[in-house]
């Protein structure tokens, strides 16, 4: 099985996430061959020269070798580049498992959180993904909390 592990990694917190998260894939799934963008250095030693093309290419090869994407959607914001490798990904309709790990998900049954959302707008205790990207993750995939769901997940596919 070919899989492809898409995050940012840029912060030393993105950096490590995609190191424990492949570990624990590669673990528990024995002879995956998975893509970690951060890995290749061809393209992402920032000390060394990639143009856009190189990088795009480099990354649109792995993601249609793929079977299953693994992307975390993580942030203050999903990652401009996340995003577009699950655009990318999804109209191939392979699976897709996204980690949504944001505490702010806990706790959508107390009423005292929704009725200050209704009461005031900006009182809003819960945190908003982009619509469309968790569209196209619904259309083939899910949407977990954890990495040990990921790997649960990548489980079923095998």
């Amino acid at each position: 099985m070919k899989a492809y592990l898409a995050n940012g990694l840029f912060s030393i917190g993105d950096r490590y996430v995609n190191q424990y998260l492949a570990a624990e894939i590669r673990k528990a799934v024995e002879g995956i061959d998975l893509y970690v963008p951060q890995e290749n250095d061809a393209i992402n030693d920032k000390s060394a020269y990639a143009d856009s093309l190189a990088i795009a290419e480099a990354d649109l090869q792995s993601l249609q070798a793929s079977d299953v994407l693994i992307a975390v959607i993580d942030g203050g914001e999903i990652d401009s580049g996340v995003a577009a490798e699950i655009g990318v990904f999804s109209t191939l309709n392979r699976p897709i498992i996204a980690l949504f790990s944001d505490v702010r998900q806990q706790g959508r049954d107390n009423h005292k959180k929704i009725e200050a959302l209704i009461a005031d707008g900006v009182e809003n205790q819960f945190i908003y993904r982009n619509l469309f990207v968790i569209g196209l993750v619904k259309r083939t995939g899910v949407i977990v909390s954890t990495v040990e769901e990921v790997v649960e997940e990548m489980k079923k596919l095998v």
